[in-house]
């Protein structure tokens, strides 16, 4: 494994990120309806003055009528900035806006950053704790130590809600779960252990404090700083009170020293601070957690050299066992939030730490081991969950407010707590999680993508992400001057790109001659297929992909959606007795539904309808949805009679006979398919709840529907996504972003558009 990190950018492809469309990563979007004069007199004057009056007389009534009870705060001064310091209160916006990001991303936790520009902690506090009303939780970050110490502490005392600073908890926590499956494995009791803590920042009082909450006994863990060993009686180097909280009576006064008979290595101090000769002084099966970021103490390789029986963790995601703090925060939050818990205390932490744990050793779900290209299982290498593994969202939450209930800072506990769960793992889009993970899988086993219209510039940042981000290599269709157009993208190595070249590729030939012998009886001369070849990036690229010189393709921003089809069917056939096909997405917050064809069929017929139905609910399966597929249409079961239903009541008979293993229904308009309410009215309809595969009657209503969605519909849409295809081709659209195409190509090279 490399040692770099494992995903790179340019500053400039970073900067873009953060400021196309709208500047920055969050907005805020109203919850309830505001379309008309009704709507805003109850949202604000008159009718809010009902619900003001309600919370003066209960002020718990606040968590039922405002979004107090799902909005955390999350709150830095910017003194200590991920490893870039202390910067300022402005600059750490980018970081807490990302913050926010994540607490929706993972646990649909709804938050908002405060940058407090003050250096001064005691003002710090005075600020934070006065917005006690406005949130359910304080998530504090980037403040730098010793201050960020006083400031938990003090904020803690004098606020009512759950207040962490996660720079702190959130690594010990997954630390903990680490350490509990390293004990296990190794045949340890905690409480026996020895332990070398090296570092004594935040992050590494916060992991001493909870392992000793957890058993380990205080004399037992030797704490090092710059200046060495922290032992009674030291009076030299930067000593203050949380430092002297871990000092203990020993004649050890050098990590070396600490190290020797040890069992456990606790890292967060700096790159190569653990030499591998040290290693062989601790005991058999050493446990080495080397969290310094972004370089470990040491890396897993070197420690493995040095003690092959050692487990090994870091904070890399590039090397088995990252402890990583999105496995614990917004999961935390989410309990705590859900019980309205006072605080979050240590049986909360612990709570958490063994549930990640116990996960660990569980059997690990296929949408994960996909992702990451092995069967992952419990052993030296997965101790920690991977941090995309789905059940997270359901296990730390429910342990984190039993928890809270069980040690009393619940205000409202949780009388059924398989319901709790339940309603968990219905609060996140599975649809998210699948992507996320097939972008994981990208990374686990890269593919050549092609990319056929490389000269294009939304193409190359698109093939420059999917080359940085680590989902593959990016095979170029382009002139010379390609080079120079990623040079200006600011691509230092920019020769290192594969670029093909139609003009002085020795491929063309063959190319020729196998596109010559597949067109010589349509009317084709083999000058037809020369100029084809020379002249047209999709033939060329396509050409590529049937050579073998690539797993996948990617193109359609620079012609029509129905030529670049054309172009690409010259060389490449559907998969046989299959019907080609796209499919729209449309991902809201905590649904997903599936619209085909949407751009290839104009008028199928009830067998490519039922083929159409059949291989979209595969699709919906591979992105975790059970589907319920409608055939849509203008009339429902007959009414308003119609002359073009026949194929569509043939297709559903033809499903029927096939014996397929989803629900099915049709024909229905939309609002039956989609409403509850409407749906009640049919019921005979074999639909248990609302459609989330519409199978549409054809192709022009097919593709205006998806467009308006596209344009006015307030939803993610991914697509369309070309299913079929005897090779894995995607054709994008025109206005397709860069972000999109890499999506697409993902999903093309992983197998999910198959």
């Amino acid at each position: 494994m490399s040692d770099k990190a494992s995903i790179e950018f340019s500053e400039r492809e970073a900067l873009l990120f953060h400021s196309a469309g709208r500047a920055g990563k969050i907005e805020i979007i109203a919850s309830k309806p505001m379309a008309t004069q009704r709507d805003l007199a109850l949202a604000y004057s008159p009718g809010v003055a009902v619900p003001v009056q309600a919370i003066a007389d209960d002020p718990a009534k606040a968590y039922d009528y405002t979004a107090k009870g799902n909005l955390v705060a999350v709150i830095s001064n910017g003194t200590a900035i991920l490893g870039m310091g202390n910067l300022g209160a402005l600059a750490a916006k980018p970081v807490m806006e990302g913050k926010a990001v994540l607490f929706k991303r993972f646990a649909d936790v709804d938050a908002i950053d405060l940058e407090v520009d003050t250096l001064d902690a005691q003002a710090f506090v005075d600020a934070v704790a006065l917005l006690e009303p406005s949130f359910g939780g304080i998530n504090l970050e980037d403040i730098k130590a010793p201050e960020c110490f006083m400031i938990e502490a003090a904020l803690k005392e004098r606020m009512n809600i759950p207040v962490m600073h996660d720079d702190q908890h959130g690594t010990a926590i997954i630390c903990a779960a680490g350490l509990i499956n390293a004990c296990y494995l190794t045949g340890r009791d905690i409480s026996e252990t020895r332990v070398v803590v090296n570092g004594a920042g935040a992050a590494a009082i916060a992991c001493t404090e909870l392992i000793k909450a957890m058993g380990v006994r205080h004399e037992n863990v030797l704490m090092c700083d710059r200046e060495g060993v922290i032992y009674q009686g030291r009076t030299t180097g930067s000593m203050d009170q949380w430092k002297s909280a871990h000092a203990v009576k020993t004649d050890a006064r050098t990590l070396h020293d600490a190290l020797k008979g040890a069992d456990i290595f606790l890292g967060l101090s700096a790159k190569d601070a653990l030499k591998p000769e040290w290693i062989g002084e601790m005991n058999a099966k050493p446990i080495i957690f080397a969290m310094a970021n972004p370089d470990p103490e040491i890396t897993p390789p070197a420690a493995k050299a040095a003690r092959p029986d050692a487990i090994i963790a870091t904070g890399r995601s590039d090397y088995p066992n990252q402890v990583n703090n999105v496995l614990g925060f917004p999961f935390i939050f989410r309990g705590a939030l859900d019980v309205r818990a006072t605080a979050i205390n240590e049986a909360m932490k612990i709570a958490a730490a063994q549930a990640i744990a116990e996960l660990a050793r569980a059997q690990v779900p296929e949408e994960v081991a996909l992702a990451y290209g092995t069967k992952h299982s419990f052993g030296a290498d997965y101790i920690i969950p991977a941090p995309f593994d789905p059940r997270l969202m359901e296990v730390v939450p429910a342990a984190v407010a039993q928890a809270a209930m069980e040690s009393g800072v619940a205000q409202q506990p949780i009388e059924d707590m398989d319901a709790y769960r339940q309603a968990l793992r219905a609060r996140l889009n599975p649809t998210t999680s699948v992507l996320t993970l097939a972008y994981e899988g990208a990374r686990a086993a890269p593919k050549r993508v092609v990319f056929a219209e490389g000269e294009e510039e939304v193409v190359l940042r698109a093939a420059i992400q999917f080359r940085e981000g680590g989902y593959g290599i990016p095979v170029l269709v382009g002139r010379q001057e390609v080079y120079d157009r990623l040079r200006e993208l600011g691509v230092k190595d920019a020769e290192s790109f594969e670029l093909h070249n139609s003009v002085n590729s020795p491929l063309v030939p063959r190319m020729v001659d196998m596109l010559y012998e597949r067109l010589q009886r349509r009317g084709y001369l083999k000058r037809d297929c020369e100029r084809m070849v020379n002249r047209d990036r999709n033939i060329f690229g396509a050409l590529l992909l049937e050579m073998e010189q690539a797993d996948a393709m990617i193109t359609g921003v620079t012609r029509t959606y129905s030529q670049t089809m054309r172009e690409v069917r010259r060389v490449i056939d559907p998969t046989p007795d299959r019907t080609c096909f796209g499919i729209h997405i449309l991902v809201g917050r905590s649904h997903t539904v599936f619209m085909a064809d949407t751009t290839v069929n104009e008028r199928p017929s009830a067998a490519e309808l039922a083929d159409i139905a059949i291989d979209t609910a595969a699709v919906a399966r591979r992105m975790g949805h059970e589907p319920r597929v409608a055939f849509l249409s203008y009339s429902t079961f007959g009414n308003p009679i119609g002359h073009w239903l026949d194929n569509i009541r043939e297709a559903v008979t033809l499903l029927g006979q096939r014996g397929v293993d989803f629900e099915f229904e049709g024909e229905m308009a939309p609002d039956v398919a989609l409403n509850p309410q409407v749906a009640r009215n049919y019921p005979f309809s074999r639909l248990s709840g609302p459609a989330n595969v519409l199978v549409m009657p054809g192709l022009q209503s097919a593709n205006l529907s998806a467009k308006l969605l596209r344009e006015l519909g307030g939803e993610s849409v991914i697509g369309p996504m070309l299913i079929g295809m005897g090779r894995p081709v995607q054709v994008a659209t025109m206005a397709s972003t860069a972000s999109e195409l890499v999506t697409l190509a993902v999903l093309a090279a992983g197998g999910i558009a198959r």
